[in-house]
């Protein structure tokens, strides 16, 4: 894992770097563990555009990866690591013990040939799965349910982790990437260790194309807009708009508390990010 950089022989490879994919083993994904990924343009299903700045990118399959910790009780055996398109996290291809086979996010560290466990009785060890009630406090975990049985939802891009930092009866204190502490419950299962691939952070695109590939389009800015566009735009010369920032509809987006109070979700957490 690392970050390579090219002989500045164009502006845009002068800027940008890449991953170098050292710890790539396997090429090829598994034909059964993928499926077609179609693209909406951030068009729903009336072909009306509810998402600005999408569209284009490059054609790619969706990996099936196994979030649901579905193989309780089994032990699998890492075949190989896969790049994964959708993420910044790198995916391992694993056998199970009757010739099954499934994409799990790769933990920092993990090599080809290792054994993983899922279960309550699993050891602590990396990318091994088990409840959060069977994790020793201050543990790195990745791969966390919101509620069991509903799948990972927590820390699965690259590098994320979270900490156990304290157990409550039916809860765990999580301290999560941003830094806000929360309770999970203890039933909801983790994997050991952090996501791989740590060097996404560092990476540079370095030329607007690139981000065209990912499927970015470009967005104006509101204040060189005219009028009939948004209401920030016009004015002689270059205008800094007039007004509090608006969306394109007028609504304010600055200070505006858009946060609905979902009493399940808020009454969870225990300190604030901020």
């Amino acid at each position: 894992m690392g970050v390579r950089k090219y002989k500045p022989m164009t502006p845009g490879r002068r800027w940008g770097n890449v991953s170098t994919f050292e710890e790539i083993t396997k090429t090829v994904p598994e034909k059964s563990l993928t499926t077609v990924l179609k693209k909406t343009g951030g068009r729903n299903s009336l072909g009306r555009i509810t998402s600005r700045g999408k569209g284009g990118g490059h054609k790619r399959k969706y990996r099936l990866v196994d979030f649901k910790f579905s193989r309780k009780g089994q032990v699998a055996v890492v075949e190989a690591i896969e790049y994964d398109p959708n993420r910044s996290a790198r995916i391992a291809l694993v056998e199970y013990e009757n010739g099954d086979k499934s994409y799990l996010i790769a933990p920092f560290g993990i090599k080809v040939g290792m054994r993983l466990e899922c279960g309550p009785d699993s050891k602590i060890e990396i990318g091994n799965s088990l409840p959060l009630s069977n994790v020793p406090l201050g543990a790195e975990v990745y791969c966390i349910e919101l509620d069991s049985g509903k799948g990972a939802k927590i820390a699965r891009s690259a590098g994320n982790y979270a900490v156990v930092e304290a157990k409550d009866g039916k809860n765990i204190h999580l301290r999560m990437p941003s830094g806000e502490v929360r309770l999970v419950n203890a039933n909801c299962y983790a994997s050991i260790g952090k996501v791989g691939n740590p060097d996404h952070e560092n990476i540079s695109i370095g030329k607007a194309g690139r981000n065209r590939y990912l499927g970015k389009m470009p967005l104006s800015r509101a204040v060189v807009k005219n009028p009939v566009d948004h209401p920030m735009g016009g004015g002689e010369g270059k205008s800094s708009g007039g007004r509090h920032p608006t969306t394109p509809w007028g609504k304010i987006t600055r200070g505006l508390k858009t946060r609905k109070k979902k009493k399940a979700s808020t009454s969870k957490i225990i300190k604030r990010r901020k």
